[in-house]
């Protein structure tokens, strides 16, 4: 018996229904982000890496590969002024000819000079209107590229008790995130994100889910909050922050990665598998909800990797994300959630634990190997990135960049 029948006969014993978990893995969509595409590293040094794209073109070139490879990847966040370009309905068609659309765009709010003190936040009232000016910008490219998502962060914060008034720039926040709001049109979607602490060490603007949240209710029902796994304190419980948030309706989308210290940006599910199994768990039982709003709220969700590939090949690094996002997912689905609620009604506490330890010991690589196939895939997206050539094709033609420090520019 393989694999792959020996886990379809385990699933339908639990009472799972195959072709549902093969339906939602097939609909699956992670978005790439196009600053992985290039070069990137630590505080400290980037390391060259043959092959690594030089612009847009390149970096969105290499992104069709990954689609092509997976087939859960076709879209392309953008950031700005990173990935400015002359002709964005050039960009869109060039991304359409190789099957990606493009997604969330991300304005640079922490790179200039300028905003040393902050951006929204900065005492200077003629910075703060830079920022807003940006973000504007970055509106007017969405209307360009059919962009749904804008996607914020924002390294504004104090290094010292006393440098700066706290409540005034949290009004003064939320007047710029205002003035853009207003400016999206009703398709579009803001999503705030937080992090608790770096590059700012006394106190952040945006440091948490809770504030985000406060911004983006206040705002309306186009802002959303978006959660990144690597945005969080040591022990924190990320899975609880996503369940209360698509229970308000304001889950909005996650930034991918992982980190075992700090926001390390390390590969999704390389550190913490188990982490994101019980996030994508959550997910899942709300897509299977019989409540209306929380199946919304869940189809909502956009699903983006922001990660910084230092010392790896950028490409493959991508593709083992989408990978373990896969995996998670997979697993996630192949809990009986109706079961589970009946052990956990019942306080049998050791018996609801095991039953969702025992999806994420699920072997589901026959699995997705089989979906794989059925869309005309390899089965093994990563030895077909080897054998295609393409990596050392692009080295032979890009040649080797020169390496520098932080982030790109």
């Amino acid at each position: 018996m393989s694999a792959y029948s020996e886990l379809k006969g385990q699933l339908e014993n639990q009472g799972i229904n195959l072709e549902s978990v093969k339906k939602a893995l097939k609909a699956q969509h992670i978005e790439t982000p196009s600053w992985g595409y290039g070069p990137s590293g630590t505080r400290f040094k980037t390391f060259p890496h043959p092959g690594t794209a030089r612009n847009i073109y390149e970096k969105l070139d290499d992104a069709a590969m990954v689609n092509k490879l997976t087939g859960v990847a076709p879209s392309v966040a953008m950031h700005i002024p990173w990935d400015k370009t002359d002709d964005y309905k050039a960009l869109k068609k060039y991304a359409k000819d190789r099957g990606l659309s493009l997604g969330a765009i991300n304005p640079n709010l922490f790179q200039s000079e300028n905003y040393k003190l902050g951006s929204s936040g900065n005492p200077n009232k003629k910075i703060r209107q830079q920022a807003t000016d940006h973000m504007l910008e970055c509106v007017d490219i969405m209307k360009q590229t059919g962009s749904r998502d804008l996607s914020l962060w924002f390294a504004d914060g104090t290094n010292y008790p006393g440098q700066d008034d706290i409540r005034r720039r949290k009004r003064d926040f939320y007047a710029s995130l205002e003035t853009v709001y207003k400016a999206m049109t009703d398709d579009m979607r803001m999503l705030i994100e937080y992090k608790f602490y770096e590059p700012a060490f006394y106190h952040t603007d945006l440091p948490d889910w809770g504030v985000a949240y406060s911004f983006a209710h206040k705002l309306g029902d186009k802002a959303y909050v978006l959660v990144d796994m690597g945005h969080h304190a040591q022990g924190v419980n990320i899975e609880h922050i996503v369940t209360f948030l698509l229970d308000e309706g304001k889950m909005g989308g996650f930034h991918f990665n992982n980190r075992k210290y700090g926001d390390d940006d390390l590969m999704v599910g390389s550190i913490n598998p188990f982490e994101l199994f019980c996030v994508y768990s959550e997910i899942v039982k709300c897509e299977l909800s019989s409540e209306r709003a929380l199946k919304a709220s869940a189809k909502g969700i956009a699903y983006m990797l922001d990660q910084c590939h230092n010392i790896e090949g950028k490409i493959g690094a991508i593709i083992q994300s989408v990978i373990n996002c896969q995996i998670a997912y997979a697993k996630a689905l192949c809990v009986n959630y109706k079961e589970l609620a009946k052990l956990q009604a019942a306080g049998e506490v050791l018996a609801a634990h095991n039953m969702l330890l025992d999806g994420f010991h699920t072997d589901v690589r026959p699995l997705l190997a089989e979906i794989r196939k059925e869309k005309g895939l390899n089965p093994d997206p990563l030895r077909a990135l080897k054998e295609s050539g393409y990596e050392a094709k692009i080295a032979k033609g890009r040649g080797v960049q020169d390496g520098g420090s932080g982030f790109p520019t």
